[in-house]
């Protein structure tokens, strides 16, 4: 069992859609609250451009709002925040809509100094974003690291870490789970040899097996993502697998630190650099 730690720190994750907290740091949300730290969960858009089926046409934002809300809940998280902007989609490039702001098309400063007054406010001492790629492409999650990186810099926040995967073991799993029956195309494991991580460059590997209940139940949380008219979500894929492969396959979360020179064995403590000050 992990006890409560004699300093407390307070870890700002800043996420573009409702999910995307689910899939990429719910584990270390999870440990981090556990172990008597502030979690504060910040959101770009209310992803109502998300794919879901056409059983949410109406209102999916309100919809995903209220998932990522017990999402939040499930992990620990003490505060949940929105920046306000509209999700951008997946298309390339992002164009304007008719009365609608896209998070991708926001002037960066703009929405890093609406980050930056959360992160002063809460006295943030670590913020989690995404890699530069943002991950596999999406142009709001490209943003969020711009966003991200320029918000902590202004508002002072010490520790920025980009959240990733380790693509070499993606892709073994995907290999695994692709047998699964039913499972769509987008799970080919080629689709992602240059998206995320690759190992050496990852500075942190958290273990949060202990927290896969956790982190599934913040999954399940989100619905309308597992839904679909035809074919099959990668989120429902994720869901189907039995308890104990779940918690093997998202025993750790990965990590690269700006300013850490990437070298060793990964650590496992996300606020390692705070405690050697």
């Amino acid at each position: 069992m992990r006890h409560t730690l004699a300093v407390s720190f307070t870890l700002v994750a800043f996420h573009a859609h409702p999910d995307d907290e689910a899939l990429l740091t719910a584990g270390t949300m999870a440990r981090v609250a556990a172990e008597g730290h502030r979690v504060v969960l910040v959101v770009a858009t209310t992803g109502e451009q998300g794919l879901a089926s056409s059983d949410y046409a109406d209102g999916l934002a309100t919809v995903r709002t209220a998932e990522l809300e017990r999402s939040a809940g499930v992990l620990g998280c003490a505060r949940v925040a929105w920046l306000g902007y509209d999700d951008s989609g997946m298309e390339r490039p992002v164009l304007p809509r008719a009365g609608a702001r896209p998070f991708a098309l926001a002037p960066v400063e703009e929405a890093a100094q609406a980050l930056a007054a959360l992160l002063r406010e809460e006295g943030a001492d670590l913020l989690t974003v995404y890699d530069p790629a943002g991950g596999y492409g999406h142009p709001d999650h490209v943003q969020v690291h711009a966003v991200g990186v320029r918000a902590a810099e202004l508002a002072g926040t010490p520790v920025v870490l980009e959240a990733t995967v380790d693509r070499r073991l993606l892709q073994r799993v995907l290999r695994v789970v692709a047998r699964l029956p039913g499972v769509p195309a987008d799970f080919a494991a080629e689709r992602f040899s240059h998206a995320y991580s690759a190992p050496a460059d990852i500075t942190h590997r958290v273990h949060v097996g202990a927290y896969a209940g956790q982190k599934r139940a913040a999954m399940s949380a989100h619905a309308s993502q597992g839904s679909a008219d035809t074919g099959v979500r990668t989120l429902a894929v994720l869901l189907r697998l039995p308890r104990p492969l779940f918690r093997v396959v998202f025993a750790r979360e990965w990590y690269v630190e700006r300013g850490r020179r990437p070298g060793g064995k990964p650590l496992d403590d996300v606020f390692a650099t705070l405690r050697r000050r």
